[in-house]
């Protein structure tokens, strides 16, 4: 086996083992950009088919790169299905009588009222426990905008 055939095998099982250990957290970031778990699993497999190429550069740390793209991705998903959306007369199923919404339905509602980078910052910054600058860098945006996105009042949250 030539080295360039062990250092292949190699890259693909550093990629395996950074799936089987990061999937459930990946999924996460994603369900709460997208707010749907169809989604949220379509966005995880779209970040890792775009880390494979450049998996060898990025195999030390791959978790910024693949949050990137996380965040990127939910951005231009909701970039081009915003203008498909569709009026309807028919109003959506209702919970049924006596049910409570959920603490996860709440937060999922309340995530999906915010702008999409709004969304990312609060995701990173407060569910996958990020600093400031960390996620700064993830989004590619400046310290000051991560602040300001960080800070805004949720919309239907209190006063």
């Amino acid at each position: 086996m030539s080295d360039r055939d062990v250092s292949t095998q190699q890259a693909r099982e550093s990629f395996e083992e950074y799936v089987a250990a990061r999937r459930t957290a990946l999924l996460r970031t994603a369900y709460l950009l997208t707010g749907q778990h169809a989604d949220a699993e379509d966005l995880v497999q779209m970040a890792l088919v775009k880390a494979v190429p450049h998996w060898r550069r990025i195999s030390d740390d791959p978790e910024p790169y693949v949050r990137r793209i996380l965040a990127r991705e939910a951005t231009n998903r909701w970039r081009r299905r915003r203008w498909r959306e569709v009026s309807s007369d028919v109003l959506p199923e209702t919970l049924s009588e006596g049910t409570d919404p959920t603490d996860r339905e709440v937060l999922r509602q309340a995530l999906m009222r915010l702008s999409p980078r709004q969304r990312a910052v609060v995701v990173l910054r407060y569910f996958d426990d990020l600093t400031e600058q960390q996620t700064a860098e993830v989004l590619g945006i400046g310290l000051g905008t991560v602040k300001s996105h960080g800070h805004t009042r949720w919309p239907g949250c209190g006063s």
